[in-house]
């Protein structure tokens, strides 16, 4: 039903946890699961707690990284217990669940969820092109991971009944995470051969691809970007030519 949506799961402590999120999520009619540093994996626990849905674990596959199992995604988001990132855009279950629908349409989409204890690291949010927590309990709100997986991919599929299955209009296609990180580099490499990336000015690279995340161009407006970036590096370039013929 979703063939373009894909659950991550990232070190994964307890194999149950794993065969339990198969489970939840072959009820909901997703198949694809990517598992980043498993503990233990492949596990017989795993495979008794998928209680049928073993064939989603003998086509998991085995990352070793975050950025290696969602390099081709463009919406990517991660599960937390709480706002952990405050420059990334914060989703309710239900507005992920049509966001996830109507970006699967076209392009590759990824929820993430982070280890048993600790959840997911700074940077690996940073991966990340939005986050969503999970509302309940004040008192006590922990949900086991494989409860996480069931409350979203059952949103997911919600959305799914409920939205029309053609666009009267086209949706935004928005660049991958491999093409956003091949934008960064480009940056850099153009800010230094400009001469605005030294020293102290260092920080402003952290602060211009924080921008870029959050305004989230799309394909289209990346394209624009880099051209300008281009002319940026070329005339960088040419300047330092310039200067060190002078010298």
């Amino acid at each position: 039903m979703f063939p373009q949506v894909r659950i991550v799961l990232v070190q994964t402590f307890h194999p149950g946890n794993i065969g339990s999120a198969a489970r939840a999520m072959k009820t909901m009619g997703l198949e694809n699961l990517y598992l980043v540093n498993p503990v233990s994996f492949p596990d017989p626990e795993a495979t008794q707690m998928a209680a049928g849905a073993s064939d989603l674990l003998e086509k998991a596959q085995v990352c070793t990284s975050l950025e290696e199992a969602v390099a081709d995604c463009s919406l990517i988001i991660g599960a937390s217990a709480r706002v952990r990132n405050q420059l990334l855009s914060e989703l309710t279950p239900h507005q992920l669940g049509i966001q996830v629908c109507e970006e699967s349409r076209q392009s590759e989409v990824a929820l993430v969820f982070g280890r048993e204890r600790t959840g997911l690291h700074n940077e690996e949010l940073a991966c990340c092109t939005h986050q969503v927590c999970i509302p309940g309990n004040p008192e006590y709100s922990i949900l086991n991971l494989a409860q996480a997986v069931q409350v979203l991919c059952y949103e997911v599929f919600q959305a799914s009944q409920q939205l029309p299955q053609t666009c009267e209009q086209e949706v935004r296609q928005y660049p991958s995470l491999e093409e956003i990180r091949g934008f960064e580099q480009h940056l850099e490499k153009a800010l230094e051969a400009s001469g605005m990336l030294r020293g102290a000015s260092s920080k402003s690279l952290t602060r211009l691809n924080t921008l870029f995340r959050r305004a989230r161009p799309d394909v289209q407006e990346l394209g624009l970007l880099r051209s300008m970036v281009s002319r940026m590096e070329k005339q960088g370039l040419a300047l330092q030519e310039s200067q060190n013929k002078d010298h």
